[in-house]
């Protein structure tokens, strides 16, 4: 007796239908490359030329000019010596096995992508606080950004604007930018509603509440928001490198083809170590922020 399978009364597709479906979608998505592709390319020429411009700063400059640039940054942030002699630490070992032109490439459009990421991702934020109605939109959106692997991302984007620098910064800000996006929404919901009503009294417009009391109690964690943009900016770098993106990727997708452990082994490792750094820059002036303001509210 044959086995039965709820599966062979399921009403399934056509499969000329879903062959016609795919071909229709397709062919009108390369018609939209053609025909806007070189618009889209356009618009984002200042963003490469500043990308462009960057990377070669890092690159022309002496390394010890970058290397005291970043610890003094480091330092300001963290206001720790401790981490400071870390990060020189950090990037003379870079530099000793060969990967600071890398680092740098990559440095650059993380920071690039970053600021991005900052720049679109905290007005969303604001909107999604301020209005229900844009929140229950942005909300599902951010779900599928998050979900969807991060290969997807590349497919739309090669098609449209090819393979290079552009193509990778928008695949990694679509990959990395919802943390700064929800932080940035829950910052702003969260700040006290009593603290509100005072601003509202003292006679602060719609306006002077958002800027001068919301986002600055937000701070903290907006800040959190960044951090895990930055972080997942970094877990980006690979996948880009498939598209021309060059950095400390593209030496981790070779050792991946051609079986070079060490090669693999030092580049990822170079990647952890921005991170690690990234990540504790950002952690501490986060709490530098939050400490300065929790002493103002005794005040």
């Amino acid at each position: 007796m044959a086995e039965h399978s709820w599966l062979t009364d399921f009403p399934a597709m056509d499969r000329s239908d879903l062959v016609a479906i795919r071909k229709t979608l397709d062919g009108a998505y390369r018609n939209f490359s053609r025909e806007y592709g070189d618009m889209i390319e356009g618009f984002f020429d200042p963003l490469l030329s500043f990308l462009i411009w960057f990377e070669k700063l890092l690159l022309a400059s002496p390394w010890w000019a970058v290397l005291l640039v970043i610890t003094a940054l480091v330092y300001l942030a963290t206001r720790s010596a401790l981490m400071s002699g870390a990060t020189v630490i950090a990037f003379l070992l870079i530099g000793y096995f060969g990967m600071w032109d890398n680092t740098m490439r990559t440095m650059s459009i993380i920071l690039v992508c970053t600021l991005v990421s900052i720049g679109v991702g905290i007005p969303i934020g604001i909107a999604m606080a301020r209005s229900d109605r844009v929140q229950a939109i942005m909300t599902p959106i951010l779900d599928i950004m998050q979900t969807m692997p991060a290969f997807v991302y590349l497919i739309p984007v090669v098609m449209l604007l090819g393979i290079g620098k552009i193509p990778g910064v928008i695949a990694v800000v679509i990959y990395a930018i919802p943390p700064v996006i929800r932080l940035t929404n829950l910052g702003i919901r969260l700040v006290d509603k009593e603290v509100m009503e005072a601003a509202t009294a003292y006679g602060a417009s719609a306006f002077q509440r958002l800027y001068q009391v919301q986002l600055p109690l937000a701070l903290p964690t907006i800040m959190a928001g960044i951090n895990q943009t930055i972080m997942m900016s970094l877990a980006m770098v690979v996948i880009a490198s498939m598209i021309g993106v060059k950095g400390l990727g593209q030496p981790v997708l070779k050792s991946i083809t051609n079986q070079y452990f060490t090669m693999g082994l030092l580049n990822g490792l170079a990647i952890v170590v921005l991170a690690i750094i990234f990540d504790r820059v950002s952690q501490a002036y986060a709490k530098r922020t939050q400490k300065h303001l929790g002493d103002n509210s005794h005040v």
